[in-house]
């Protein structure tokens, strides 16, 4: 009786098996995510510096100059007579 001699397979290493699992996750944190964090700080702090007589554009596209600054809302200035309250989250950019 002749008896075949089964060879052990080799098992594939389990790091190379998820090596582009963890490629494609740091490819997404450097093109997505982080870039995405860097903008929402820096608006953070665009918000933090608002003050009086800034001129600035909301993300409706409202320009405005501000004549209150309160905890979280703005008074905006729109025209002689026009006066919006409006939410410290809504300023787009500060015109320069």
């Amino acid at each position: 009786m002749i008896f075949a001699q089964i060879e052990p397979v080799a098992q594939p290493n389990p790091i190379a098996a998820f090596l582009p699992l963890i490629l494609i996750f740091f490819i997404f944190y450097f093109l997505l995510i982080r870039p995405q964090h860097k903008k929402q700080k820096e608006h953070q702090n665009l918000l933090g510096e608002l003050k009086k007589n800034d001129q600035i554009v909301t993300i409706g596209g409202i320009h405005g100059i501000i004549q209150d600054v309160k905890k979280d809302e703005l008074v905006l200035k729109v025209d002689d007579e026009v006066k919006f309250l409006i939410d410290k989250t809504a300023v787009a950019r500060i015109v320069k």
